[in-house]
């Protein structure tokens, strides 16, 4: 799974719609949204602190592992 489905996943089964991950981690909204769509990836402080956001590993979000 890569990094733009696995980061939609645990939006969704964590509640949170993408303007809140935005507000969260202080980018836009469309930020989220190009995440999303495999358009674009973030940062990697961004990726830190998304994976801390859904107590996942780093290497979970980017598809290396499944835990």
């Amino acid at each position: 799974m890569k990094f733009a489905e696995r980061l939609r996943q645990e939006r969704i089964l964590n509640g949170y719609n993408q303007t809140y991950i935005a507000k969260y981690m202080n980018v836009s909204q469309v930020s989220v949204s190009n995440w999303e769509r495999g358009l674009k990836e973030p940062d990697y402080q961004t990726l830190i602190d998304l994976a801390k956001l859904f107590n996942k590993s780093t290497d979970y979000m980017l598809g290396v592992t499944d835990r």
